[in-house]
């Protein structure tokens, strides 16, 4: 019961926003912000096509969305197979942390925007600096939970693959891994809303994306389609989020059982 009216209490808050929002803008009268009714229009004019029932995606969107998602998931891809290889292995092994730790930290330090003119001058535009662009900044949260997590497994279990004579890759997969998921999963869920945040940023310097939209529209006073893009990224987002919280929730109800029900 408890759950269903929580459900219902966040399906009522986005009508009420909405009015909110709009009643306000209308009393302000300010053109830089403009009220939803004309956002939502505008959206519907720029992204989509076609009658109510057959909603198609326009060519703008085609070649927007597909360009801009693809990016952003292979940068965060990239980041988690390399910041998961590299933080367990820190987090195993003390001497390779003493030795890399002040190089994690300076590269950490680094604000990934800053780097952008040397990514340009080295990649130029394109797909290829803007996965480079997402890698850097998102891959530190992975690095930094893949070594925790490695780095605090129960010494009880690691004692018991010994006892059962595991090989390396045994305790690996089958002692390490597991412990480290929660703590990597909590890491891959920050990084994934800040690639979202590098992907607008590295396409401000593209020829098309969802970042490029918003460039054009800010450079042409276009408000309505700015708003209506940045409404669209704060929808992409959730959306990744949401999915993203499903294949967590798959991937560790072995972890919420334990918790549940300890030994």
């Amino acid at each position: 019961m408890r759950k269903f009216s929580a459900a219902v209490l966040r399906l009522w808050v986005v009508p009420v926003v909405l009015a909110v929002w709009e009643l306000s803008t209308r009393a302000m009268e300010q053109p830089f912000f403009p009220p939803p009714s004309k956002i939502l229009a505008t959206m519907g004019e720029l992204w989509f096509s076609g009658s109510p029932a057959t909603l198609f995606l326009t060519d703008e969107a085609l070649g927007n969305f597909p360009h801009s998602v693809g990016r952003l998931l292979a940068g965060w891809v990239l980041s988690g197979v390399l910041g998961m290889t590299f933080g367990v292995a820190i987090g195993r092994s003390p001497l390779l942390y003493r030795f890399v730790d002040p190089i994690i930290q300076f590269g950490r330090a680094l604000p990934p925007p800053a780097l952008l003119p040397m990514f340009l001058a080295i990649f130029n535009t394109g797909t290829k600096m803007q996965v480079v662009t997402i890698t850097f900044g998102v891959i530190w949260p992975v690095i930094f939970n893949a070594a925790d997590g490695a780095r605090h497994v129960d010494p009880l279990h690691l004692e018991t693959a010994r006892v059962f004579r595991f090989s390396r890759a045994q305790r690996l997969f089958r002692v390490i891994l597991p412990s480290a998921l929660p703590k990597i999963f909590a890491g891959l869920r920050l990084s994934l809303s800040l690639a979202l945040i590098l992907m607008v940023i590295a396409e401000f310097f593209s020829t098309e994306g969802i970042g490029y939209q918003l460039r054009l529209a800010q450079r042409g006073f276009q408000l309505p389609t700015m708003w209506g893009t940045v409404i669209i990224v704060g929808v992409l987002g959730y959306l990744l989020n949401q999915l993203f919280l499903l294949a967590e929730r798959r991937a560790l109800v072995w972890h919420s059982s334990a918790r549940r029900n300890p030994a």
